[in-house]
């Protein structure tokens, strides 16, 4: 990465963990760096890359700023939807626009009530006479809301049947790409939240938002089977929580060599665990980035529960090992914290994951 853009990455962290929004500079740059065509096919005008280039893209942005990670990832996770389950006209018209940026993509799932499996969405979608679809309720949770030039909806278009064996989502639900222009969705960045301060993370609700059928993506009804999907793919959160678990390491030991303290074995002996802990879960992701286990979904949920533990682990003890001199407001420490706190947070919840897993051990 271009010295200068790592630069401008790290400096919009910091400003964002101030303002608590988003760095226009920062996402400017991200948009024109040619980094949102990771995860595009060649032949749209994106580099083709597959979950272990999205995992690695994602790690490196994560050590430089967090929230332009999460954000980059949700971009990186609707680009892929539109290359698997859209049409030829969807693929033609949005993916070159994700891939050279002009199009930023944000996933709105999440809502009050749904539950972390999101089996419970309220917000629905009725068809009209004409074949338009209404899109009526409102998410919460929503990476990206407000910067974001398009949205992939997730709403109710039919009765549930509750299947415990999907694990996410269930029948009845449906996916919608609705263009950010749409005077019937309305952004609200009014969550202040503790990490992931310039991710743009709040509301997004729907009154009255009419969509053509053009815009559903993946049949109707059957949003499961798309989500399931997400999973199988490699592309994991754990790639962020890496990230800031090798930040934080880095700072640790920048302060240690300032002090004098890597000439102590006390100290290089509490550092050991830490640098095996990062790449534990480095190696982790890349594993569910290659799909090389027997049960691909089953490493990526693993290595979202490992990696977000280890960077919450890594954190804590660089905090110990800093004393007063990372107990203050201005600390970066503090920062990356909340970050890693945050990406056990994000869906599928670290409570979520460990759900799915226990799951496949029979009774």
């Amino acid at each position: 990465m271009d010295p200068r853009l790592a630069r401008t990455f790290r400096e919009a962290a910091i400003t964002s963990a101030v303002s608590g929004r988003p760095d226009p500079g920062a996402l400017a740059a991200l948009r024109a760096s040619g980094l949102l065509a990771t995860a595009v096919p060649r032949e749209y005008g994106g580099a083709g890359g597959d979950a272990s280039d999205v995992n690695r893209v994602v790690e490196r942005l994560a050590g430089l700023n967090a929230s332009l990670a999460i954000m980059a990832f949700q971009h990186f996770a609707v680009s892929s939807r539109i290359a698997e389950w859209g049409t030829e006209e969807q693929k033609g018209k949005l993916l070159p626009a994700l891939a050279d940026g002009s199009c930023l993509a944000a996933s709105a799932w999440s809502e009050q009530g749904a539950g972390a499996a999101k089996r419970n969405v309220s917000s629905t979608a009725v068809r009209g006479a004409d074949g338009t679809w209404v899109l009526d309720g409102a998410k919460s949770f929503t990476t990206t809301a407000s910067v974001a030039d398009l949205y992939l909806v997730l709403v109710r278009t039919g009765p549930p049947q509750d299947d415990p064996g999907s694990g996410y989502g269930t029948s009845g639900q449906t996916f919608f790409l609705v263009d950010a222009c749409n005077p019937g969705l309305v952004p609200d960045l009014s969550l202040d939240l503790v990490g992931m301060r310039g991710s743009a993370t709040g509301f997004v609700t729907m009154r009255e938002c009419v969509v053509g059928d053009t815009d559903r993506l993946g049949p109707e009804g059957h949003a499961a089977r798309i989500i399931a999907g997400v999973r199988e793919s490699g592309a994991t959160l754990g790639a962020v929580a890496v990230g800031v678990a090798q930040a934080a390491f880095e700072l640790l030991v920048a302060h240690q060599r300032k002090r004098g303290g890597l000439a102590s074995p006390v100290v290089r002996d509490r550092l050991v665990p830490l640098a095996t802990r990062v790449e534990s879960a480095r190696a982790m992701v890349e594993r569910a980035g290659a799909r090389s286990s027997s049960d691909p979904g089953m490493t990526t949920l693993h290595s979202k529960l490992h990696a977000s533990e280890a960077a919450e682990t890594v954190c804590l003890e660089a905090a110990r090992m800093l004393g007063s001199a990372g107990y203050t407001v201005a600390s970066e420490l503090n920062r990356l914290l909340a970050d890693a706190r945050a990406v056990a947070l994000m869906g599928p919840t670290n409570d979520l994951c460990r759900e799915l897993v226990a799951s496949t051990w029979p009774n």
